[in-house]
């Protein structure tokens, strides 16, 4: 899968952000990333910061193992995260390859 890959300093997941929604949720694989709306607005960062903090969260993975690699003002981000494994964030997101 393209959406996701193991790398020499974690994995890095590519992520469509889609700020405004009326809930926090992982909504699964669309178009080549992991599809998260969030209820933030995309204003000074905060709409990254809530999804790192929803991330977190949801996948019981410490906020300091996460790191936006790309896309700071997008809606399409390169999530660089550190201390799991491809097949244990598959697992937590509920995704079975």
């Amino acid at each position: 899968m393209e959406w996701i890959n193991e790398t020499a300093s974690g994995l890095t997941v590519k992520i469509r952000a889609i700020p405004r929604a009326s809930k926090n949720e992982i909504q699964g694989i669309y178009d080549d990333a992991l599809k998260v709306r969030l209820t933030t607005a995309p204003v000074d960062g905060k709409a990254n910061q809530a999804l790192i903090r929803f991330l977190s969260k949801a996948l019981k993975i410490s906020k300091a193992q996460f790191q936006i690699a790309q896309g700071e003002t997008s809606r399409h981000k390169v999530l660089r995260i550190t201390g799991i494994s491809k097949e244990e964030l598959m697992k937590k997101i509920g995704i079975m390859e």
